[in-house]
């Protein structure tokens, strides 16, 4: 995700009036951000990694070269909070190293639903279960 598209998606978000739900949805992602920070900060792991993986998990966007289906699936796939919670989960055979993976993966998707990239709908990138994203 690039900085003018963050941008572009922070200026359409903030004119838009949301709804008292969409406020809770926005707040919710806002502490799956601040959690997942604090747990990386609390693990005590490589701030050079933070910054290396946690834009990672958007290079499953490949997908959509394929199709919108499949896009929407692999991109799915690694922007629910289930993925980083099993991931986690495998830390106490793996070590502390998925721990620290798994509160990066976290943030991350914190930081895209608070910016208003929700799940993909198979119909396009711009269809996600927190609104269409982009010019309306």
């Amino acid at each position: 995700m690039t900085t003018h598209a963050l941008l572009i998606a922070h200026n359409q978000n903030a004119n838009a009036k949301m709804s008292g739900s969409s406020v809770l949805l926005r707040l919710e992602s806002l502490a799956a951000l601040v959690f997942g920070v604090t747990a990386y900060a609390l693990l005590g792991q490589s701030w050079v990694l933070f910054a290396v993986l946690f834009l990672a998990p958007d290079l499953f966007m490949a997908g959509y070269l394929v199709s919108p289906r499949v896009g929407a699936w692999t991109y799915n796939a690694v922007h629910t909070y289930v993925t980083p919670a099993l991931f986690a989960a495998s830390g106490f055979v793996f070590g502390p190293i998925a721990f620290g993976i798994a509160a990066i993966w976290v943030a991350h998707i914190g930081m895209d639903r608070l910016l208003g990239y929700g799940l993909k709908k198979e119909t396009g990138f711009d269809d996600t279960h927190l609104g269409r994203i982009g010019k309306k």
